[in-house]
């Protein structure tokens, strides 16, 4: 099966109650599913929903992503687990050493598909593939954005007639999300308006996406020295750091999340009412799991894009390839933000 649907629209708890209803429990703990993430961050919350939700189930589901102790998991894979979700580097690995036997999967499925099925992960997962998985495992892909390209690649490892259910690239712009753009002379000019827009505005939960790591970092410090509290999160710092910094921001500790596409894709973070694309995104895709941050399960959210001369042929890609309108932000935000 392909689905697609909008960010926010509760593509984890299909999935997760699917998988749930079709393993075993009563039997010896065998891995009966395999669910594949891009990011350490995204698999870790798939873990705890489907934990929750299976609850009174005697379930066991286990995390495997890299960043975290290869003893540990060979260790849980042993004493039996039902399902395993986790990242595609350390899930082959368990497979490769034995720890997880693909003999009596029923589920396999990707998780943000395109951005699986782009060329970092893509060799992994066929490697996975190729490991024995049985014929008449149901295979499942999930995510809002499907370009031709990864559907075109789905094929290979999913027979030649899946189920599929897509969304009219018109519809996945989310209705409740209000877009604004603030147009500027240069990259210099960016600073000063983010200060003075956080200055403005009444933010109860806000993420800053920017397009390099090393940015994310420079932006931090010149923020805090301007004494405004922000926390920020990259994939080159240490998995218990990102562990602890997200869960600041899901509690409310800290407010103002600065970040690369790390958390572009999948992460649910309550509250959260502003997401403001500092650096414009290179692909249009990752604009729309940017935006999608904020809005969740149907609530108000903004989205505020700083975009240079050289941002705007981006800009009218974005609105033309999904009949959209980025409007620009007016002069008087007091009831902009829910």
């Amino acid at each position: 099966m392909i689905a697609q649907a909008q960010s926010g629209t509760g593509k984890t708890g299909a999935f997760s109650i699917g998988v749930l209803q079709r393993i075993d429990t009563e039997g010896p703990a065998r891995v009966q599913a395999l669910v594949l993430a891009p990011t350490r961050e995204l698999a870790q919350q798939i873990q705890a929903v489907m934990t929750a939700l299976s609850e009174y189930m005697g379930a066991k589901i286990h995390v495997c992503v890299g960043g975290t102790d290869v003893r540990e998991d060979l260790a849980t894979l042993a004493d039996g687990v039902h399902v395993v979700v986790g990242t595609p580097g350390r899930v082959y690995d368990m497979i490769s050493r034995g720890a997880i036997d693909p003999a009596h999967l029923k589920m396999f499925v990707l998780d943000e598909a395109d951005e699986m099925l782009d060329f970092g992960f893509k060799d992994q997962i066929y490697e996975i593939f190729q490991k024995g998985l049985p014929k008449d495992m149901q295979v499942a892909v999930f995510s809002a954005t499907l370009p031709n390209e990864a559907l075109e690649l789905t094929h290979k490892f999913m027979g030649s007639d899946p189920a599929i259910i897509l969304v009219k690239k018109e519809d996945l712009t989310l209705d409740g999300i209000q877009q604004f753009f603030i147009s500027l002379e240069q990259e210099d000019a960016k600073l000063d308006t983010l200060c003075d827009l956080y200055e403005r505005l009444k933010i109860t939960k806000a993420i800053i996406y920017c397009n390099l790591r090393r940015k994310v970092d420079w932006l931090t410090a010149e923020m805090q020295a301007r004494d405004f509290t922000v926390s920020a999160t990259h994939g080159e710092m240490e998995m218990k750091d990102r562990k602890a910094i997200l869960k600041e921001f899901r509690s409310g500790a800290s407010r103002v999340l600065i970040t690369t596409d790390l958390l572009a894709r999948g992460i649910d973070v309550q509250q959260v009412s502003l997401v403001i694309n500092y650096d414009m995104p290179p692909k249009r895709e990752s604009y729309i799991h940017r935006i999608g941050r904020s809005g969740r399960y149907g609530r108000k959210g903004v989205a505020i894009n700083f975009v240079t001369q050289e941002d705007l042929p981006y800009v009218k890609d974005i609105e033309t390839f999904y009949h959209t309108t980025i409007e620009e932000l007016p002069g008087e935000l007091d009831s902009l933000l829910p």
